[in-house]
């Protein structure tokens, strides 16, 4: 028999937000944050904090809008209208290179990186520290050696990228974003490609990046169980609007489900954790 799950408050669209939620330093903020394609809107006006040293998730239907609001994040696209605030200054006040060693984004189509060993992928990872032109230093090779060590790739570094599995490969892409020595992490469907042994072990690797590090992470997922399991926050993202936020644990309640998914979905409790998990009815 399905045991009931008991959610706490959460924080919805037109409800206040914990003052305990406002208090803490926030990584990123958006302001009015739109986006559109040739005058259709993609992402309606959006204001929404993500806090830093904690993990926050991007959930929703496809199509919802998760990966615009990642890519604006990352500057990989301008938006139509709206303001992106990273540490108390818009995003768009920090150069290139100063951007990049705050920030490592990782999309969800990683290039093949044919012909490159593990190591020199990772190593890629130092280039906003030195350059086109500059030296790999000692010290840029102890961040290479440190990052490949936290992320358990040491083992292949004179692998060939394209001979790895597909969570070898993510792995190796991951520590190279650590090896950039950034202080927050964009990832876009980090675990679409995966098995679920190798999604768990690369979200487990995250979090555990996250908590020993303080690393500030934003990623998009789809699967709300994995998403309520690992992440601190969770904001859903609907038609490009975002309807719903809060902690994890706060979202997770079939009529909030049901907002977000148009699915009928129950809650049950955890046989051994005792946190929620959603099923579909």
């Amino acid at each position: 028999m399905l045991k009931p799950y008991a959610s706490p408050k959460m924080a919805m669209k037109d409800q206040p937000i914990a003052q305990a939620d406002l208090d803490r330093h926030a990584v990123f903020t958006t302001e009015g944050l739109r986006f559109e394609v040739d005058g259709n809107p993609i992402l309606h006006p959006l204001d929404a904090t993500f806090n830093a040293g904690e993990i926050s998730g991007l959930i929703g239907h496809n199509g919802s809008g998760k990966s615009t609001l990642i890519k604006l994040l990352a500057r990989q696209i301008r938006p139509a209208g709206g303001r992106i605030v990273f540490d108390g200054a818009s995003v768009h006040s920090y150069d290139m290179r100063a951007f990049a060693r705050a920030v490592a984004y990782l999309p969800q189509d990683t290039t093949s990186a044919a012909g490159m060993t593990a190591e020199e992928l990772v190593a890629c990872g130092r280039y906003p520290w030195h350059g086109a032109l500059g030296r790999f230093t000692e010290l840029d090779r102890e961040k290479v050696e440190t990052a490949m060590r936290l992320t358990h790739v040491d083992t292949l570094k004179g692998r060939m990228v394209d001979t790895l599995s597909g969570g070898e490969r993510q792995r190796v892409w991951i520590a190279m974003l650590v090896a950039q020595d950034s202080r927050c992490l964009l990832l876009d469907e980090p675990t679409s490609a995966l098995d679920i042994a190798h999604q768990m072990e690369i979200l487990g690797l995250v979090r555990e990046l996250s908590r020993t590090k303080g690393l500030s992470v934003i990623l998009v997922l789809h699967d709300i169980n994995v998403a309520a399991h690992f992440c601190d926050h969770l904001y859903a993202l609907k038609h490009g609007r975002l309807i719903a936020a809060g902690p994890s644990p706060s979202l997770m309640t079939a009529e909030t489900l049901h907002m977000i998914y148009n699915t009928n979905m129950g809650i049950t409790a955890h046989p051994v954790h005792g946190t929620p998990l959603a099923y579909v009815i």
